[in-house]
Order: structure tokens, then C-alpha cells, then sequence
């Protein structure tokens, strides 16, 4: 694994940044459904509920400042590609939750930025549609 600045492995720091995101949607009322669910399209770092929608969360992390930088802040990085492997990862949870498979979805990005100690959170719902 590859240390982070931080001196953690890029597993343990995403995990960090997966924890700071899912108690900032927990404190806005959203529940927990999955996390880190993985299939051959990728991995989905969260899947919430927020009140009957079911909600894929995809959680970014800049080390800079909130202020956007050379590389573009957490949600530039969700490129269109990303965003079609998030798509598809999703419909592989809905196939494997039938139960959850009516419900109403969307895409949400939780970008972080700054020091883990004191992280500025931009939480943009509805990010992108699935189409």
C-alpha cells in the first residue's frame, strides 16, 4: 500500500475519510444502509437512506485547502467515467437488494478537503444522474 502524507496507507486514510463523511450525513438525519460495497464495476463507499431515497455516496478527498487548486477540488475528480462506474455499481447493489430495487436514487459526492484534524466537508446532493 502506498502511505498517504499522514503516514497512512491510502485503505486507512479513505476509511478515515469514509468515517468523517458518513457521521456528517448521520448528523443530518440520513441512515446507513451499506458501506463499501464492491463488485467487478468498483466500489460504492456508501449507500444511505434520506427519508425513503436511497442514496450512493462517493466520498472525495483533496489534501489541499477548500479553496479549488491546480488539480480541482473532490468533485472535479469525479470524471465521467467514474461516474458511469458508480452507475453501474449501483445497479449491481439494486440487483443484489431486490428490496431496495423501487426505490427512488441518486448520486450524492461528499468532497473533503484540509486537515483530517479540521476537514471542510462539501456535501453536493444529486451530483449526477444515472440517466
Amino acid at each position: 500500500m502506498t502511505p498517504t502524507a499522514d503516514g497512512l496507507d491510502t485503505r486507512s486514510a479513505g476509511a478515515r475519510y469514509e468515517d468523517i463523511a458518513l457521521a456528517h450525513l448521520q448528523r443530518t438525519g440520513l441512515v446507513l444502509v451499506a458501506r463499501n460495497f464492491n463488485c467487478r464495476h468498483g466500489e460504492l463507499d456508501l449507500v444511505m437512506d434520506d427519508r425513503g431515497t436511497l442514496v450512493f455516496v462517493e466520498v472525495r478527498y483533496r489534501r489541499g485547502s477548500a479553496a479549488r487548486t491546480n488539480f480541482g477540488d473532490g468533485l472535479d475528480s469525479v470524471s465521467a467515467s467514474k461516474r458511469a462506474k458508480l452507475i453501474r455499481a449501483a445497479s449491481m447493489f439494486l440487483a443484489a437488494q431486490p428490496r431496495l430495487a423501487q426505490r427512488t436514487c441518486r448520486f450524492d459526492v461528499v468532497a473533503i478537503a484540509g486537515d483530517v484534524a479540521a476537514p471542510t466537508l462539501d456535501w453536493c446532493k444529486n451530483a449526477f444522474e444515472s440517466n
